[in-house]
């Protein structure tokens, strides 16, 4: 019998510290800052209990502020460059809602809160997600600034998510958050980008 090529199931399995971190599914996060907290303090255990990178993303709901679903980064242990924090929480909450896009709801709507600004990858999903609120800690520069590669974006890039109809805010609880970017790099975590050289494009 000829052998078959068998492909591997896709598989990103949350840390489990996350699983076992005590959220309360009937709390409500009524803060802006409070909801911010909560995502940086994500973000700081999973660099704690080193399962990934220095950032953290929750979807909430946008009208109740009740938890939907939390993300951590997870490149490194899922062998997955889209395993970004921000597409992780995205991810979960459309299988808790078994649905492939947020905005099918008219009675609800979600807001995403990442805590550091979106990088050229996460910032072209939330279209397609139906996320209509994006809240954001550290920004892009803090990531570039201890190693990262963001990606280009269109800039002002708040506009151009406004113009598809995603509310943004950003600076909330800034330092908190520019303090684990810090924190990782004080502690020589990884710096996972996909080149170490500019890529210099072909001639097509």
């Amino acid at each position: 019998m000829p052998n078959s090529q068998v492909f591997p199931d896709i598989q990103i399995s949350l840390p489990q510290w996350l699983q076992a971190f005590p959220f309360r599914h009937d709390r409500i996060y009524p803060h802006l800052q409070e909801r911010m907290r909560l995502v940086i303090e994500l973000s700081r255990l999973n660099v704690k209990h080193q399962t990934g990178g220095p950032f953290a993303a929750a979807v909430f709901d946008a009208n109740t502020h009740q938890l939907i679903a939390p993300g951590v980064n997870l490149v490194v242990p899922s062998h997955a460059s889209l395993a970004h924090a921000e597409m992780v929480a995205i991810t979960i909450a459309q299988q808790h809602r078994q649905h492939f896009y947020l905005g099918t709801n008219a009675q609800q709507s979600f807001e995403l809160v990442s805590s550091t600004e979106p990088c050229a990858m996460c910032m072209a999903a939330l279209a397609w997600s139906g996320i209509q609120q994006l809240i954001c800690g550290a920004r892009d520069a803090d990531a570039r600034a201890i190693g990262f590669d963001e990606g280009h974006k269109v800039q002002p890039w708040q506009d151009s998510l406004r113009q598809q109809g995603i509310g943004v805010k950003c600076d909330i609880c800034r330092d908190e958050a520019v303090a684990v970017l810090q924190y990782y790099a004080r502690k020589n975590g990884l710096i996972y980008n996909g080149r170490s050289e500019p890529f210099q494009g072909s001639n097509c």
